[in-house]
């Protein structure tokens, strides 16, 4: 099974393509705003670069959200359209399980300690001011809170730390390591985890024989929440 994974659910665009579960390649922009004028080029230096063909595709992967509102249609209407075009099924993953997904693997490539069983994993995303997209998972990736969008102060988790120790990690855990950093049971990680197509297409490959497809025709990112644009001033009279 050939699997082509997408995620530009932040400002990382990243584009992985899997066979059997195996790693063949994985290409990652960490710049802004590169996923519009990037992703297509990426997708074909993935599939040629490993000696592929689009057609040889057995199915495409996207990372649904949360995220960045104007990454997520990219990336999403982009795996549509592979879909619609090679004629193949499409598959979703959650932004933040894949990012609960890498601990082990980006915790080893940098040397850190992996968390003991009984710690929760908390992936979050910033989502501006005091907001994060978080949700928790155990270590082996069942999900026990699902995701949400939590507005940080110091009583936040209160219920979840006075019983396990969790570790926060992503872009949004800096808000939270203020707030929060003193409890004995809150663990930040130092190491850089950002989404990554690399594990959307590991959890994707699982799904796939799984048979869980998604409907091409009407299938939409999870915003999480309702986009809310900037009101236009009056003109001047």
């Amino acid at each position: 099974m050939l699997l082509l994974s997408l995620d530009t659910s932040t400002t990382v665009c990243s584009v992985a393509l899997h066979r059997d579960n195996v790693l063949l390649a994985c290409y990652e922009l960490h710049t802004e705003r590169t996923a519009s004028a990037r992703l297509t080029t990426l997708i074909q230096d993935v599939v040629a670069h490993t000696g592929h063909q689009m057609s040889d595709l057995d199915a495409v992967a996207v990372a649904k959200g949360p995220g960045s509102y104007t990454g997520l249609r990219i990336g999403v209407s982009t795996a549509k359209g592979l879909c619609f075009a090679l004629n193949k099924p499409l598959l979703a993953v959650n932004t933040l399980q894949a990012m609960a997904a890498q601990i082990h693997s980006s915790l080893i490539r940098f040397g850190g300690p992996i968390p003991h069983s009984s710690f929760l994993l908390c992936p979050m995303l910033d989502a501006r001011r005091m907001e994060v997209y978080c949700a928790l998972y155990d270590v082996a990736g069942e999900e026990l809170q699902p995701t949400a969008a939590v507005i940080l102060d110091e009583f936040s988790f209160a219920d979840v730390l006075a019983e396990r120790p969790v570790l926060f990690f992503g872009d949004g855990a800096a808000k939270a390591r203020p707030l929060l950093g003193g409890h004995p049971n809150a663990h930040f990680l130092d190491v850089a985890i950002t989404p990554s197509a690399r594990t959307v297409g590991q959890l994707a490959a699982r799904a796939f024989t799984e048979g869980c497809f998604e409907d091409v025709a009407t299938f939409e990112p999870f915003y999480l929440k309702e986009f809310v644009g900037t009101r236009p001033r009056p003109a001047a009279v």
